[in-house]
């Protein structure tokens, strides 16, 4: 079966269709990453893109849950060079196809993906449509023409209740906009008592779980569509050791007086380049963001620079200069290097252990206490998110 992809500027892509049949639009962007198509397609940051991989061999690995980022995929269409239909991996449960065509999602495979890609560095990410209807060009263009940037991709994809991973360690609340289950995997892999809650909790709410750290998850589209997690971070901000990642990093640039801006093209993949001012070290790391924090912006807030993009120089790492509380815009617990950058979340560990031990002495009987009612508490929302 044909499939089309038009973009908004008027370029017509035509290929062999894959995955699911109809029409589906959303914003079209490309990915570097030479494998992890399944993680890509399973990245809740993704959700109303179009997702270009610029690998040309897509599927050829099949899929396995156990690597799954997202209970389920959000992306809006996949664009590939080649699309394998048989899988050669022992691992493999299903093929790609058969998963797209689970959740609805459109393939276009035989296309051109580095004329595309080019297209997109040179002119931005725009709209674009993917069909297999029989639909005329002039067609395609009005409904491309009416269709609007998605602003609820947070809602769409943040848990809806509040859910309890236990551990023998410090707790924490993960605050999810769209979180991939690799930060949880860390955090329990360091023995977090882990609490997730959904992106619109109040500080309020959070306080009430008493938690030792907060982190602020990934999660898609513009962060100024998220303005009451804005809120809730500078409400809490010095109460608690604060650790943000991707879009959590760019929520917390905007609670400390900084700015964001869209990008032309944005960072997605597994190969990107950033350098630690710190050490001097160069970390390859696993991005997906359309948005960045404006470096000029920075400039009267009390936050610092610790890592930067080495390709275009871009904020990839704030630190607070009075606060337990820093970020990065890159992903530690994808660590395509394996593991380079999971020395984030033990920083993270060691920031909040110092926190605790600059507090004053409290009795140990209201230790106990708080202690009690947090477990009480945890307990609670785990049987009713159960329910």
């Amino acid at each position: 079966m044909q499939a089309r992809l038009l973009l908004e500027d008027g370029t017509l892509f035509t290929g062999k269709a894959f995955g699911s049949e109809g029409e589906s639009t959303g914003e079209v962007v490309f990915n570097t990453g030479i494998t992890g198509y399944q993680e890509v397609i399973s990245d809740p940051s993704y959700c109303g893109q179009i997702v270009t991989m610029t690998y040309p061999l897509i599927g050829n690995y099949g899929i396995t849950r156990d690597d799954f980022e997202f209970i389920r995929p959000f992306i809006h269409g996949l664009v590939v060079r080649q699309h394998e239909e048989i899988p050669s991996n022992w691992r493999a449960q299903y093929t790609l196809d058969s998963l797209m065509k689970e959740y609805g999602i459109i393939g276009i495979s035989e296309v051109d993906t580095r004329m595309l890609t080019r297209i997109i560095r040179q002119h931005g990410t725009m709209k674009g449509i993917l069909t297999t209807s029989n639909k005329s060009v002039e067609e395609l263009k009005e409904q491309l023409n009416a269709m609007t940037i998605m602003r609820d991709q947070v809602d769409r994809v943040s848990t809806k209740r509040r859910y309890h991973l236990p551990g023998n360690g410090e707790t924490v609340v993960l605050v999810d906009f769209g979180s991939k289950d690799g930060i949880a995997r860390d955090l329990s892999k360091r023995g977090f008592d882990v609490v997730v809650v959904p992106y619109d909790t109040t500080a309020d709410q959070i306080r009430r779980i008493h938690p030792d750290g907060i982190i602020l998850s990934n999660g898609p589209g513009d962060p100024k569509d998220v303005p009451q997690a804005i809120e809730m971070i500078r409400s809490l901000l010095g109460e608690y050791p604060i650790f943000g990642i991707c879009l959590g990093h760019q929520l917390f640039a905007l609670a400390c007086g900084a700015d964001t801006e869209k990008m032309k093209f944005g960072h997605r993949g597994g190969n990107h380049p950033v350098k630690d001012l710190m050490t001097g070290r160069c970390y390859i790391t696993s991005q997906n963001h359309g948005y960045t924090v404006v470096q000029d912006s920075l400039k009267g807030t009390d936050l610092e620079v610790t890592h930067v993009n080495n390709n275009d120089k871009t904020v990839e790492g704030l630190k607070h200069k009075k606060h337990p509380a820093f970020s990065v815009q890159y992903h530690p617990e994808a660590a395509p290097g394996p593991f380079d950058s999971g020395y984030l979340f033990d920083e993270f560990q060691t920031m909040i252990r110092e926190f605790k031990q600059s507090l004053p002495n409290i009795p140990q009987q209201a230790k106990m206490l708080a202690a009690a009612q947090k477990t009480a508490e945890a307990k609670g929302e785990l049987k009713h998110a159960q329910k």
